[in-house]
């Protein structure tokens, strides 16, 4: 393997994977922290740490969603591929673990809440903007992994 070849190879996609997501969902995690009541009185550090560990379970659905979509997608570079199929399985693993997740963690266990001010969904009650989290960031994430990864 030559020298250019050794700096033109790519890493893995879960690398781009995980770095795009973090960016959006940590984001999106500061952002959205006024419409949680749980975060309403924490000092300001500890609510970025609790942000921060919300991040990392949001990279750990995007892992498991992007997984689940390779296994569809038939390889690890299905972002690359034009099918409607494995993104179709990406979001939908993405929206289905986070409602669960969103639904145990509320009504069950109650390891937080919403404040008044957030919008729910009427049947679930699960709040809509970890929802939309889970539409507009995997956008942004699968639009810019198909741009760095080379067509097959």
């Amino acid at each position: 393997m030559t020298i250019s070849d050794k700096l033109l190879r790519r890493p893995p996609p879960e690398f781009d994977l995980v770095v795009l997501s973090f960016l959006g969902h940590f984001a999106w995690e500061i952002l959205q922290a006024p419409l949680f009541a749980s975060l309403s009185g924490t000092d300001h550090f500890i609510g970025i740490a609790i942000c921060l560990k919300a991040t990392f379970g949001d990279l750990a659905i995007a892992l498991a969603a992007f997984w689940c979509a390779a296994f569809v997608g038939k390889g690890r570079n299905w972002v690359a591929n034009t099918g409607t199929f494995a993104p179709a399985v990406f979001f939908a693993v993405g929206l289905l673990t986070t409602i669960g997740l969103e639904y145990f963690s509320t009504e069950v266990t109650g390891r937080w809440a919403y404040d008044a001010v957030m919008p729910v969904l009427p049947i679930l009650g699960t709040g809509l903007s970890p929802i939309l989290q889970w539409v507009f960031v995997p956008i942004f994430v699968l639009w810019y992994m198909r741009r760095l990864t080379p067509r097959l």
